[in-house]
C-alpha cells in the first residue's frame, strides 16, 4: 500500500496532513484556532470550522487512495488547483479578508503542488531518471 512513485509519495504525505489536521479540528479545535490566529468560535463558526475539518478529513483519505492506487490522473488534476488555492488563499490575505496566518496554508498549497508537479516529471523520465510507472 505504500506508494510507488516519486509523486504518489507527494500525494501521501498530503494526505496523511490533511487527515491529520482534519482529525485535530475535530477533536481538539482550540489547536486549530490557536494555530490560525483566530480567536474561540461559537455557534455558526463552531459548526464552520466542524465542517471544515471534516473536509480535511475526507479530503485526505482521497489523496491516501489515491497515492495507494497510483491513480496519476488525479495526481495531475491536483496541481492546477492547488495552484488556484495558493492564488486564492493568497488574495485574501492581500485584500485583509483573512489573517496573515492563512498565507501559511496557502505556501503549504503551492509547495505542494510544485513537489507534485515535479514527482511527476521526475516519475516519466525527466531529469535523466528512470521511468517509475507508465503514463
Amino acid at each position: 500500500m505504500l506508494p510507488r512513485t516519486a509523486a504518489g509519495w507527494t500525494i501521501a504525505i498530503f494526505g496523511a496532513m490533511a487527515a491529520l489536521f482534519g482529525a485535530v479540528g475535530l477533536i481538539a479545535p482550540g489547536v486549530v484556532l490557536d494555530s490560525m490566529g483566530f480567536d474561540a468560535l461559537e455557534g455558526q463558526g463552531r459548526v464552520f470550522l466542524a465542517a471544515s475539518s471534516m473536509a480535511s478529513l475526507n479530503m485526505g483519505v482521497y489523496y491516501l487512495v489515491a497515492a495507494a492506487t497510483e491513480w496519476r490522473p488525479f495526481f495531475r488534476f491536483t496541481v492546477p488547483f492547488r495552484l488556484l488555492t495558493l492564488a486564492v488563499f493568497s488574495s485574501l490575505v492581500i485584500f485583509d479578508v483573512a489573517p496573515a496566518s492563512f498565507l501559511g496554508v496557502a505556501l503549504w498549497e503551492g509547495a505542494g503542488a510544485v513537489a507534485t508537479g515535479l514527482g511527476l516529471a521526475y516519475d516519466r523520465g525527466a531529469f535523466g531518471a528512470r521511468q517509475a510507472i507508465s503514463r
